[in-house]
């Protein structure tokens, strides 16, 4: 079968041999080397959550032993939070996939293969499942943990050349909902702050965001803040984050929509609104007067569970502060009716001109390290760049860049996550290509997840790990390089672009993502457009080509280079900007925005009810989030670490209100069963104040917490709601 594979490609793309070498070589072309001196030292980006801090890597004869934060770098001023100091260890794990692994049916044990075996066996049951089942029936999954240049590879490749229509990522899980809530509102997918605005501010609003365990180093930034800021804090939970506010307003779970609208109201009816600003840069004001003027604060303490009194001094907080800013995550992202909630925030800063100056701004807080590069590259939800897919201008400028014919580029954007799974259930998509992320774990109704992958004719894993709850259900099984393993970029929180260098090799015959997709292509046979795209730092010039003239233009960012010795470069940084670098760049400082008549919009709605509410038999509201600063996502990679694994713990856990234990019986650290209408588990009860009563939490980091989850989304992101289901709890026995 294989040994024809080398002749088959050269009359496509050139010798497969030569790419391959390539592609297992130490270095490629455009790659920064590992440096051969005794104790030198190199830099990198952090490969977890959305900040972006800066690492110093030092080595020790070409190879990575220790790291310190960067002391000079804007974001993180020489601090680090305990993954990023441990972000080396997981790179040494025992259960590194280290070469491509398959089986021809579910039953049998997977078998190694060798890159070219694996590139056939990708190639030709891809190509089979499309020619049965049609072109839609493929698809993949991409993931905000990998570099922008590999995002855009993937997409490129898997749509221009595979023909996949459909094609999503994990970064809708965490930020679909700002993209939505930012393109409607603003015209662009685009977070205005910097991280500056955090020590700027007079009052800092942060909701849904416990930011000392989920951002640590942005939780530091504020307390820089030399202005003795209030800090208000909407949170069900008495989180680490809730304990340090001067006022914490622990709503009820997804009330929040209403809060706001009332808070908005009271904000009008008291005079505390920018009318200058609202006339001369937004529309759709009156209107939105004209809808929450029935949130009376009466209505708004009865369904919040605030009092009026507490109400009230919100309200005279953000009225009278001066440079108030407004910070969500997924407390926010994650609901059934997120969208309209993250506007809600957005009209609140717009309506008392809390935009566009140091120490203001609607800032959505990213999950991933690299999110935003794969919210504008990864060539999913959005074409290149941002733009859309039903353009025609967009779809000629793009195949005008990339070397390809127009008609190559779909006119539509493809299945959401959620539809592409539902596909999986409705036989409409037969094979899936899975990049980086782990849905297996991460995915809402996980019990039906897994029962899905069963019914694919074809499941690619390509992943760091073969251990994952994804990777074990896989039929190729393709090893990754992971952070620190390779060189790219991320686009962090406050769209800053961050060098990703190479500081360690990668084990056994693992590549690099890019690498990989670069095989690939050549076993697929792909055109001479594809070869242009032949290191990370040739995609990045093709990147700066496609941002040219968009919102997020960095077509003035020379080469990796100029980000190093800029100490990351945020977007916008247009050609005309190349010798003037700020350091610090916050957007709509002009009051100029991105729609068409260059005005923010209020965009509002009717509030919706929660779509599970609890009853007598589910009577507990059950709260998900990150459980502590040390563990990530499904601990893929923190699991990896003894020192992290010290710092958390080592088994799943619930929260519930020391009443609500008492009435059941239930003993603190005594093991008790939680079932929801999807799942069930046993886990450890933890009794603590920090919930209310009728609300229990449960960290999102243990396999067990998604069996629980409920499978609703957003309308208009299709984002999941993870913050909110009806459960119940008895003890175990055990």
């Amino acid at each position: 079968m294989i040994h024809n594979l080398e002749e088959r490609l050269r009359s496509h793309f050139g010798p497969f041999t030569e790419e391959l070498k390539r592609c297992q070589g130490k270095h490629h072309p455009g790659q920064v080397p590992l440096k051969d001196a005794p104790d030198a030292v190199s830099s990198s980006v952090c490969g977890f959550c959305s900040t972006g801090c800066s690492l110093k890597i030092h080595l020790r004869n070409g190879n990575a032993v220790n790291l310190t934060p960067e002391t000079n770098y804007p974001v993180n001023l020489g601090m680090a939070c305990p993954k990023g100091w441990e972000s080396l260890t997981p790179l040494a794990a025992s259960d590194r996939a280290t070469t491509p692994l398959y089986r021809k049916t579910r039953n049998e044990n997977p078998a190694p293969l060798d890159w070219n075996e694996a590139a056939e066996v990708f190639c030709d049951r891809m190509k089979q499942v499309q020619k049965e089942h049609g072109p839609e029936s493929v698809a993949f999954l991409g993931t905000g943990q990998i570099c922008t240049e590999e995002l855009a590879l993937l997409g490129a490749f898997a749509k221009f050349e595979m023909g996949v229509i459909h094609g999503d990522g994990n970064t809708r899980q965490c930020m679909a909902t700002a993209v939505s809530a930012y393109k409607e509102s603003f015209g662009f997918d685009a977070p205005p702050y910097t991280y500056d605005d955090f020590e700027q501010s007079d009052v800092i609003v942060l909701i849904g965001s416990n930011l000392c365990v989920a951002h640590p180093i942005m939780w530091q930034r504020i307390l820089l803040n030399p202005n003795n800021p209030e800090l208000i804090v909407f949170d069900p939970r008495t989180t680490e984050t809730a304990m340090q506010a001067t006022q914490h307003v622990p709503l009820q779970p997804k009330s929040d929509l209403t809060l706001f609208y009332g808070i908005a109201r009271e904000l009008i009816r008291k005079g505390y609104i920018d009318k200058d600003y609202i006339d001369i840069h937004t529309t759709g004001f009156e209107d939105f007067s004209r809808h929450v003027d029935p949130f009376d604060l009466e209505t708004v303490s009865n369904t919040s569970g605030i009092p009026i009194a507490e109400l009230e001094r919100i309200v005279e907080t953000i009225g009278q502060g001066k440079r108030v800013s407004f910070w969500w995550t997924m407390g926010v992202n994650q609901g059934h009716e997120a969208t309209r909630t993250a506007q809600a925030i957005i009209n609140l800063a717009l309506m008392t001109g809390n935009i566009g100056r140091p120490g203001t701004g609607a800032n959505s807080i990213t999950g991933q390290c690299n999110a935003m590069g794969s919210r504008l590259f990864s060539n999913t939800s959005s074409l290149f760049g941002g733009r859309d897919f039903s353009s025609s201008t967009d779809r000629k400028e793009i195949a005008e860049i990339v070397g390809i014919d127009e008609e190559r580029i779909q006119k539509r954007t493809g299945m959401a996550y959620d539809q592409i799974i539902d596909g999986i259930e409705s036989g409409a998509i037969k094979a899936l290509w899975v990049v980086a992320t782990n849905g297996a774990h991460s995915w809402f109704n996980q019990s039906r997840f897994r029962k899905l992958l069963d019914k694919l004719d074809f499941l690619v894993v390509q992943d760091m790990y073969c251990s994952t709850e994804t990777a074990v259900e896989a039929d190729l099984i393709l090893p990754a390089a992971g952070w620190g393993e390779k060189e790219g970029t991320f686009i962090n929180s406050e769209r800053r672009i961050g060098k990703v260098n190479k500081v360690s090799t990668a084990p056994g015959s693992a590549l690099a993502d890019f690498n990989i997709i670069r095989l690939l292509g050549s076993a697929w046979g792909a055109g001479e457009w594809f070869e242009k795209w032949s290191s990370p730092e040739a995609v990045f010039q093709i990147m700066k080509k496609m941002s040219r003239a968009t919102p997020c233009d960095f077509s003035g960012i020379k080469d990796y280079h100029h980000i190093e010795d800029s100490g990351g470069i945020q977007w916008p940084c247009p050609e005309e900007a190349k010798d003037n670098i700020q350091v610090e760049r916050r957007l709509f400082e002009d009051g100029k925005f991105y729609t068409k008549d260059q005005r923010a919009k209020f965009v509002f709605d009717n509030v919706q009810p929660v779509p599970e509410r609890p009853d007598s038999e589910y009577p507990f509201i059950l709260l998900t989030g990150r459980g502590s600063s040390g563990q990530w996502h499904t601990q893929t990679r923190t699991g990896k670490s003894g020192i992290l694994r010290k710092l958390n713990p080592t088994e799943n856990y619930i929260e519930i209100h020391p009443g609500d234990a008492a009435d059941l019986g239930l003993d603190h650290h005594g093991m008790v069963n939680v079932a929801s209408r999807r799942g069930s588990c046993t886990v450890k009860c933890l009794i603590t104040p920090n919930v209310a009563p009728g609300q229990v939490f449960m960290p999102m980091h243990f396999t067990e917490t998604n069996r629980l989850t409920n499978g609703i989304v957003d309308p208009h992101s299709r984002q999941p709601s993870y913050k909110h289901c009806a459960v119940q709890i008895s003890a175990s026995g055990l």
